[in-house]
């Protein structure tokens, strides 16, 4: 299991290592006597009451539309020198489309050689990576399984989400396939940090059980749509304490169709290059401080000017930006998260310093990857 700092304490993300579980005959195509019961149609006891049966109708209609991801590395025999993909980790994904393109957590391939899907009739396929988001912890992969057996997962809306809600998530924890926890929405509007160290913000908490194995999972709400995608919990022992993190279907709908088109996200940029934030205090700038602007950039034309040291060696800071279209911005995390709220080709306007002075700049944005 993996470990990543938020804040001052451990987030755990989701994902276990191939063990005493991640290494049964899941995705072998062959089944023990328990799971061929689970996998039984059966007849919902009538002694349930109505909240119980809706949450049963639930998951068999949700199931068929979530997979187990193994991820796979390559190592050297000690008889010989070829290299064998072997098991090194699991988690959980869903399917997107008919197309066979499966969305997971970054997390859950980084660093892996390959990937197999186990779908939930239990046939195993290749994937091929197609694009990656770490700033967004995304994935997606794509697997060559006819739609027939593809079950893509309706996909609902985050951004009017009410605090106690109730919510499900299916995963793989440990695992164990097809797991069904639930719980509430404990909070909505989160922010934290990606695996690259980016911010992710309007994250949804909720203290439905998210165990290693469930990232990639989809988080549902009560009719079975999509409201988010299982990453995080937040435990400064280690284990789960009731806080868990789901990055919301808003974020995930915009970024795939990227990751299927590019392999990237297009995000909308300056064109600028800017300090670290604690630089930035050290130099005496209150704000996002230019270092570089890129050549032909939307920032370049606009006439933003880089930090830079004069004939005689000092350092002369840059422009300062302090706002973007109204919106004030002292990091570089706060600039970042105001252009996404714009589209590339979109025109913003930068409240800067300057020498002293306040000045305004109309920037058209571009793709990239920064500021």
């Amino acid at each position: 299991m993996r470990y990543t700092r938020l804040r001052r304490s451990i987030v755990t993300l989701a994902i276990g290592g191939v063990g005493a579980f991640g290494g049964l005959a899941v995705g072998s195509g062959m089944l023990d006597e328990s799971q061929t019961a689970r996998r039984s149609p059966a007849t919902v006891p009538v002694s349930l009451d109505a909240e119980e049966r809706a949450t049963v109708d639930l998951f068999r209609q949700s199931q068929d539309s979530v997979v187990f991801i193994t991820s796979m590395a390559r190592r050297r025999t000690s008889f010989n020198l070829d290299a064998q993909a072997i098991p090194s980790g699991n988690g959980t994904g869903f399917v997107w489309d008919d197309k066979g393109h499966i969305v997971t957590n970054y997390h859950v391939i980084q660093g892996a050689d390959g990937a197999r899907v186990t779908l939930s009739d239990q046939s195993t396929w290749d994937a091929r990576l197609v694009g990656t988001a770490p700033d967004k912890d995304l994935a997606v992969l794509r697997i060559d399984a006819p739609a027939k057996v593809l079950h893509p997962i309706p996909r609902g809306s985050a951004h009017d989400l009410q605090v106690g809600q109730k919510v499900f998530a299916i995963g793989n924890p440990f695992g164990l396939d097809h797991t069904l926890t639930t719980g509430v929405v404990s909070a909505v509007g989160r922010q934290i940090r990606s695996e690259s160290g980016a911010p992710i913000r309007d994250v949804i908490q909720t203290d439905a059980a998210i165990n290693p194995g469930n990232s990639g999972g989809p988080l549902l709400d009560s009719s079975g749509h999509l409201i988010g995608v299982n990453t995080a919990i937040y435990s400064p022992s280690g284990a789960y304490s009731g806080v868990g993190f789901a990055i919301p279907v808003d974020t995930v709908s915009w970024a795939v169709p990227d990751l299927i088109a590019h392999g990237k996200i297009e995000r909308p940029a300056l064109g600028v290059q800017v300090a670290e934030a604690s630089l930035a205090r050290q130099l005496g700038a209150n704000g996002v401080l230019v270092m570089a602007v890129l050549p032909g950039s939307g920032a370049a034309r606009a006439g933003l000017r880089p930090t830079v040291r004069d004939r005689g060696g000092r350092l002369r800071l840059g422009d300062v930006i302090v706002a973007v279209d109204g919106k004030k911005v002292a990091t570089s995390d706060e600039l970042l998260l105001a252009l996404e709220d714009h589209q590339i080709g979109d025109s913003v306007e930068l409240r800067v310093h300057r020498d002293g002075h306040e000045e305004t700049a109309q920037v058209k944005l571009q793709a990239g990857a920064g500021g």
